[in-house]
Order: structure tokens, then C-alpha cells, then sequence
């Protein structure tokens, strides 16, 4: 399904997956209408598991293009699905747990102003205000040790300017020009859940790429932790960690000069 799209050329094309999260939906499209009116963009829906639309395509201002799984596909994959069918200049993917006030998209732009920009990421704040854990240096095994035994500290980085350039930021909200995305090929598919926004900010790297965290655009994430609870997010989230740190991308990085 879709909407007869608004007049002029899309300028940025937004990307959220549904797990049976309608009421997530419906709450980030209302700040998407709400906040975004003077950017020419588009919304393309993913329903990754069976269910059904609580609103009609014309309730909204925007184009609506609605994906419906026959059978669950992964985050890089939802996310590339979504790429392939995209129409604007920038390509946004996005959480459905993503709330915002104003609209985060102009400082981001921004950033692209500056050359071999790779990605672009607000800063992403927590429900009680604080700056969430979604930019980083790269995970090693020792680090991922420390963090299990509570030694990792919540940021590795002072928030002390507009701009920072983090080694990977989180893909609860990722921004990419549509010509880089597609150079990179999008986010690797053979991870199925964790570790797809570090694989892909790692190779954006290893290209010449800047990745970039915009601290003057900001988003809530309401944050729902369910790989806390599941042994098979758990199980997920291992075999994802395992990959990266036996890909050759990784291989790459722990031979790479300090800056």
C-alpha cells in the first residue's frame, strides 16, 4: 500500500520495522507529522509480524509505504528491504521507540556539509534525561569482559562539543546519505539481531568514511530491553558479537593506526 506521495522530489526516507509495536507506531508517526513538516519525506513501515494498521494511510501528511512480511526477516535485512524501495536523498533508520519534541533532522543534514560524512546520529537521551549508552569505540573482547563485570563505564566520550566522531553510533536512529548506503551495500544480513550498526560503521570506516554524533539534534529512546529477559536475544546477541570480532572488517581494525 501506498499514498500518493506529496509534490516535489523526497528529500529523506525514514525506515521503522513493527514487531507488533502499533502503539509505538502510531505515537512516532504523530511526532513525525507533528515536527517534520518542513522537510519533504517519506515513511516506509515494515511489519515484520502479522498485524494490523489501527490508522488510515490519509490521517498523515506524508507518504506512507506499508512492507507486510510473509515470515520475520532481521534488522539489516527489514533495513535494506526498506532501502530498496526508498525514494529520497537520505536514508533514516529508525526505532519505533524513538520519540522526539522538534525536529532532529535539520542539524543533522548539517553534519553532511563536511566531506566523506558516513552516518549521522543525535544524541540519544534516555526517559529520565541522561544520554543514553549509543555511541562508542569499538567493542573487543576485553571490553565486552569489563562491561559483564560492571566496569564499563556509560560513556567513553565527553560530550563537550557540537560534534564528536565516536567509532560507531547505535542503529536505534541512523542517517546516511542514499549514495553511501548503497556503495556500502547496506548493513551485512548475516547478522540477524546486534552488532549490524557496528559491522557497518566499522566498514564505513575502513573506507574513508566519518561517523558522526550531532549533539545538538536529540531524540528519547524508550528504551524496551527484551534481550535482558530472553535467553534467545541472549543466544542472538552472542552469535552476532562472535561474527564481528571473527570478521575481517574487525581483523582490520585491531591492526589500524591510533589517530
Amino acid at each position: 500500500m501506498e499514498k500518493v506521495a506529496q509534490p516535489g522530489p523526497v528529500l529523506l526516507s525514514i525506515s521503522v520495522v513493527s514487531h507488533g509495536q502499533m502503539d509505538l507506531i502510531t505515537s512516532l508517526m504523530q511526532d513525525i507529522q507533528n515536527e517534520c513538516r518542513d522537510i519533504q519525506l517519506e515513511l516506509i513501515l515494515t511489519l515484520n509480524l502479522a498485524e494490523f494498521l489501527t490508522f488510515e494511510l490519509t490521517d498523515y501528511t506524508f507518504p506512507i509505504r506499508v512492507i507486510k512480511n510473509l515470515e520475520p526477516k532481521g534488522f539489516g535485512a527489514n533495513h535494506n528491504q526498506a532501502f530498496k524501495q526508498s525514494k529520497g536523498q537520505y536514508f533514516c533508520v529508525m526505532n519505533p521507540d524513538i520519540r522526539f519534541s522538534s525536529n532532529p533532522f535539520p542539524e543533522l543534514l548539517m553534519s553532511f556539509k563536511k566531506s566523506h560524512t558516513g552516518v549521522v546520529a543525535p544524541m540519544v537521551l534516555g526517559i529520565t534525561g541522561e544520554p543514553e549508552d549509543s555511541f562508542r569505540r569499538f567493542p573487543t573482547p576485553w571490553s565486552i569482559l569489563k562491561k559483564a563485570m560492571g566496569r564499563h563505564p556509560t560513556s567513553e566520550y565527553v560530550i563537550a562539543a557540537k560534534e564528536l566522531e565516536p567509532e560507531w553510533v547505535g542503529g536505534m536512529f541512523m542517517l546516511f546519505h542514499k549514495q553511501v548506503f548503497e556503495l556500502m551495500h547496506g548493513f551485512d544480513e548475516r547478522y540477524f539481531l546486534y552488532y549490524e550498526d557496528v559491522d557497518l560503521c566499522a566498514r564505513l570506516q575502513l573506507a574513508g568514511y566519518r561517523v558522526v554524533l550531532n549533539a545538538n539534534s536529540q531524540v528519547v529512546h524508550h528504551a524496551r530491553r527484551t534481550s535482558h529477559r530472553s535467553v534467545k536475544y541472549l543466544r542472538w546477541h552472542l552469535s552476532s558479537m562472535l561474527r564481528f570480532f571473527l570478521s575481517p572488517g574487525y581483523q582490520q581494525l585491531k591492526h589500524r593506526p591510533c589517530p
